[in-house]
């Protein structure tokens, strides 16, 4: 298929990266608009396809039009594009906190898909949850699972409502994930473990854990009970976490980036 960037960015370039590795599109059905001329020449060198600076331009080619500029860039993109879309186009945008009406209005354009993806996407190990408009054909739904499956796992919802909710589980997850890390990491080096070690052995004991949970059936909390023996070193660590909150701490810090999220998106 065809397809035109608008934007390209870290995330837009990840999702250039995969489509051009999967064989969806080539370089040269592959158009790329970006406002910064260093970047376009870094794309034009690495990636082969074609490069402007005018966002209609770009867009006038692609059978998916994927919008990936910077949210204070939105506007402007949109005036760009406004009423100059065809209906066989598809419009994707993974701009945070752009609502589907928001686009709709600000391209005078009815075919399109809202998603929110995540950081890991950069290296094809994403979460990206997605939602069309009532007038996306099936086949343009095809075009979006296809683009969104190169980068990862994706999930279609049918209601909106849930892109502000996996932004703050999944979207922002990524970012939690590290600050645990980092936390395991100095709790290592603390008691007097290299920090090297430390970090190989947090990052492969997260690694481990996800994928145990993901074979094995069970829930996080069967898993854990399995791994805490009573009165045992477990026991301890778990004790403390509790103490301190960790699991409301959890519960707080995602209804906060749910909220932050469904704020910016007005």
């Amino acid at each position: 298929m065809k397809i035109a960037f608008i934007g390209g960015g870290v995330m837009g370039e990840a999702i250039l990266s995969a489509v051009l590795s999967k064989g969806l599109s080539t370089a040269q059905t592959t158009f790329v608009s970006d406002v910064s001329e260093a970047r376009r020449q870094y794309i034009e060198q690495k990636y082969c396809v074609g490069l402007t600076n005018d966002n209609w331009l770009a867009a006038e080619r692609g059978d998916v039009v994927i919008l990936a500029v910077k949210p204070q860039n939105l506007a402007q993109a949109m005036t760009d594009l406004n009423g100059r879309l065809k209906p066989g186009q598809l419009v994707l945008s993974i701009i945070a906190g752009a609502r589907i009406e928001t686009l709709c209005r600000g391209l005078n354009h009815n075919y399109v898909v809202r998603a929110m993806p995540n950081t890991p996407a950069q290296i094809g190990e994403g979460m990206t949850v997605w939602t069309a408009t009532p007038a996306v054909t099936a086949e343009q739904k095809g075009w979006a699972a296809a683009i969104l499956g190169a980068l990862g796992n994706e999930i279609h919802v049918d209601d909106e409502k849930y892109i502000d909710m996996a932004t703050a589980v999944s979207g922002s997850g990524p970012a939690y994930v590290f600050l645990f890390i980092e936390s395991l990491v100095d709790a290592g080096v603390l008691i007097g473990l290299p920090r090297g070690m430390a970090q190989e052995l947090a990052l492969h004991t997260l690694l481990g854990s996800a994928h145990f949970l993901q074979k094995s059936g069970k829930t996080p909390a069967e898993l854990r009970n399995m791994v805490t023996s009573p009165g045992g070193t477990t026991a301890e660590a778990l004790f403390k976490f509790e103490k301190g909150g960790f699991t409301g701490l959890v519960i707080e810090a995602v209804l906060a980036c749910y909220e932050k999220a469904k704020k910016l998106g007005g």
